[in-house]
């Protein structure tokens, strides 16, 4: 393979693909063609039978989804993808004639990550695209639940172990499983990549001169899968020249050993490689906790403030003990004035947590700098401003935050809410019982100079629950594996035991829910009004 081919090959691969389905072929044949402009590679379907054939058959990125349907509205179809534990998070945007509040809420309930209205503007459809396929990116670099780093600590490590001749297959298994390891030995490339979708290996170890799909070509086959490319890779083969490692190694494989050397030696690499990324994990949570220690950094204050006609409660559970990606502040404006600000950085690993406190400065900057300004009182202004400064900066602006920002007056109890890809603001309203999930427009932090941010403003009445949260709470799950999700959710919202306190409601049907076994930092912030 020559530098050019490998240049080619890996371009391919970054390609991204996205699914396009509407039965209007004018609309069809417009999208992917603004998207191939941005060289996106695209895929079209006119309804929902033809999209489900393409998500078996291809690998899809992103889907642009219709929603008005023959036999299969685009909302049971966004709920059908999303059963599917291969699609969990794949990025899904409705593009659509509907436009009401409740088109929204369903897009949302449905399963959907961003909504955008026929007529639409293409421009912002690309920027919709890019965001959310930079989002599924940071989800998958820090966020994987099935990643190598929390694996280990929990289980046998799991290794995938192919190669064409049955009797080495039988030879390394038996010696990696006793020494320790899980080890699911194949004899084709075929076989590896079905069993590799439910065993989900910490390692795999693959030959490479096998009939059919050689080592190569099954190396090329996991970059393309967003859950297996991470996975470190060793060959093992008999040829051991050097244009033989370098194409391997070109192809982003974590060793190779050649089979003469036997099974001790391959043993002896897997548990180097364990021990690295236990070592590594190990000393960044220390040096975070000393850090955090040293600077006296706090992400999340200790207590909720006392605030005039409102009982303010808090819970925050950072992922494993680890200094988290999750923040809260609260900024007093004046005596009738409160801010509350709700962060989710996008990373549950120990990494999140330098995000976590270096968005929270700017975010304090801004909030200082904003109230010298007219527009002082504005949650959206406030968004813009911090929007602005993360988006002039290089090192921050790859660093991608979902936030909620809401401000709270004591004197005319009225509340004002804007936020950047977060979860809807939940409020129960006393007199009705009436649940209502406002979603922000905004688009995560950093994506776009001229993010658009705007403010929804609300009377509250006497005994009124606001609720804010992170997704921690939304994406847990119990050990059956079903998500808490936005039926359980409702479910609690809509019982009399949220009346008398939601912050303990909430809190006990969760942990009762998910046996505390939680998978991301868990915020929630609930507000009683009192006047």
């Amino acid at each position: 393979m020559s530098a050019n081919d490998q240049v080619n090959t890996m371009k391919d691969i970054d390609k991204k693909s996205i699914l396009v389905i509407d039965d209007d072929v004018t609309i069809r044949k417009l999208i992917t063609h603004h998207l191939k402009l941005n060289n996106y590679s695209t895929y079209e379907a006119k309804n929902a039978e033809e999209a489900f054939k393409v998500l078996k058959e291809s690998h899809i990125d992103l889907v642009l989804s219709d929603v008005t349907m023959d036999e299969m509205d685009g909302f049971e179809f966004c709920q059908k993808v999303r059963s599917n534990e291969k699609h969990r998070f794949l990025p899904f945007v409705f593009v659509t004639a509907k436009n009401t509040l409740e088109d929204k809420f369903k897009a949302i309930e449905s399963g959907g990550d961003d909504i955008i209205t026929k007529p639409f503007d293409i421009k912002e459809l690309i920027l919709k695209v890019q965001a959310l396929l930079k989002r599924s990116e940071v989800y998958r670099t820090y966020g994987l639940k099935k990643s190598i780093q929390s694996t280990f600590t929990e289980r046998k490590t799991r290794i995938l172990f192919v190669d064409d001749d049955p009797t080495i297959t039988k030879l390394f298994k038996y010696n990696l499983d006793n020494a320790g390891f899980d080890c699911n030995a194949v004899n084709s490339v075929d076989e590896a990549l079905k069993v590799s979708k439910h065993f989900h290996p910490d390692i795999i170890i693959s030959d490479i001169m096998m009939p059919g799909t050689d080592g190569y070509q099954f190396r090329k086959k996991l970059l393309q899968d967003d859950e297996l490319k991470s996975v470190p890779f060793i060959f093992l083969t008999a040829k051991a020249t050097d244009e033989d490692i370098l194409e391997g190694y070109d192809l982003g494989i974590t060793d190779y050993v050649v089979k003469t050397a036997g099974p001790k030696l391959v043993i002896a690499k897997v548990s180097a490689i364990i021990k690295s990324l236990k070592d590594e994990r190990s000393k960044a949570i220390s040096e975070l906790h000393q850090a955090a220690s040293s600077l006296g950094a706090k992400v999340v204050p200790d207590n909720t403030p006392i605030f005039n006609g409102y009982k303010i409660s808090q819970w925050h559970i950072p992922y494993r003990g680890i200094p988290g990606g999750d923040f809260i502040d609260y900024y007093k404006v004046d005596e009738n004035n409160l801010l509350i600000i709700l962060g989710d950085v996008m990373g549950k690993k120990w990494g999140a947590w330098y995000f976590a406190f270096a968005y929270a400065g700017y975010i304090r900057s801004s909030i200082r700098g904003t109230l010298q300004s007219t527009d002082a009182n504005s949650p959206a202004e406030i968004l813009h401003r911090v929007n602005n400064a993360v988006y002039k900066d290089s090192k921050i602006s790859e660093v991608f935050v979902a936030i909620s920002v809401v401000l709270i007056n004591s004197k005319t109890f009225e509340l004002k809410y804007c936020g950047a890809g977060d979860n809807p603001l939940i409020i129960k309203e006393s007199s009705s019982g009436i649940i209502k999930k406002i979603s922000s427009e905004g688009l995560l932090l950093g994506f776009s100079k001229d993010s658009k941010y705007s403010d929804t403003i609300l009377k509250l009445n006497n005994n009124d629950i606001i609720i804010i949260m992170t997704d921690g709470i939304t994406e847990s799950r119990n050990t059956e594996g079903k998500q808490f999700g936005e039926l359980k959710l409702d479910e609690v919202l809509k019982s009399d035991k949220l009346n008398t306190d939601p912050m303990e409601v909430l809190k006990s049907e969760f942990i009762e829910f998910t046996n505390q076994s939680f998978e991301d930092d868990v915020s929630l912030i609930t507000i009683q009004v009192n006047n």
